[in-house]
């Protein structure tokens, strides 16, 4: 079913030559955050879902930086708040909050003792960075980590889509 859907896709879309990529920024990308995102990551791995598969065959550290919901800071007294939950691959730990343009520096420190911490101190480590599909979040944290000396990173783009798409089951995530 999954593949008929997507021939009818293809097929609506005639001729009709798809958008290129846009280009890499110089820096990190800001809002919108769910836009187009480049084909390349200077210093990463791009990867697909085969590539995901054989990253995390090989130890590959899977990285979720979809933000977390936070409390909405003008709910009416007595407004019950329930957080919603998150649901990451398999695997993966989410470490929410660090694919922003800009990060302060205690949150970017933090960021980076959580690599090391997963990486165990070896920047070779491999590490695999995603969110959704066509969010830069994922670009912006991989591009972090490779700045930051991580020479074994991946950038998994299709995120979470993808996997869903597949027919894979996501699980309920919590963060560090």
């Amino acid at each position: 079913m999954k593949r008929l859907a997507a021939l009818a896709v293809l097929l609506m879309a005639g001729t009709t030559a798809a958008a290129a990529p846009p280009p890499e920024p110089q820096g990190y990308r800001g809002e919108p955050y769910r836009a187009p995102v480049p084909a390349t990551l200077t210093g990463a791995t791009v990867l697909d879902l085969a590539g995901l598969e054989e990253w995390r065959a090989r130890g590959a550290v899977l990285i979720d930086v979809m933000p977390q919901v936070r409390k909405p800071e003008n709910l009416p007294e007595g407004t019950l708040w329930r957080q919603p939950s998150h649901y990451t691959i398999p695997g993966a730990v989410w470490l929410p909050d660090t694919g922003y343009e800009a990060l302060p520096p205690p949150d970017e420190a933090a960021f980076f003792a959580a690599l090391d911490r997963l990486a165990e101190g070896d920047k070779a480590a491999p590490l695999v960075f995603f969110c959704k599909a066509d969010c830069w979040m994922s670009w912006n944290a991989a591009k972090r980590a490779v700045l930051g000396g991580y020479t074994r990173v991946g950038w998994f783009p299709e995120g979470t889509d993808a996997w869903l798409a597949e027919g894979e089951d996501l699980v309920p995530a919590t963060p560090p």
